[in-house]
């Protein structure tokens, strides 16, 4: 089975929920989630990100519905990282 073990995502968000709040939301998505959140462009109402989440086994389907109901939207995987492992 293929695990996802980091990915990186360029997402628009509003200003509100902060960067601190979009990267706990993500990290509580599962207990060994790890987050980091760039921000690349500011504007009047939002905000151009980075957000790179590593982990055991990265739900990108989860973590797209996180971002969707915080109001943000995914506009690209810039970067994966998987693991192949027997099946």
């Amino acid at each position: 089975m293929v695990q996802v073990k980091q990915i990186m995502l360029d997402v628009l968000k509003p200003h509100r929920p902060t960067v601190l709040e979009v990267a706990s939301a993500i990290a509580a998505l599962a207990g060994d989630y790890r987050v980091r959140i760039t921000v690349q462009a500011v504007d009047e109402k939002t905000e151009s990100v980075l957000i790179e989440v590593e982990g055991a086994n990265i739900d990108m389907e989860t973590i797209d519905e996180t971002m969707r109901g915080l109001g943000a939207s995914v506009h690209s995987i810039d970067m994966v990282e998987v693991v192949g492992g027997e099946s």
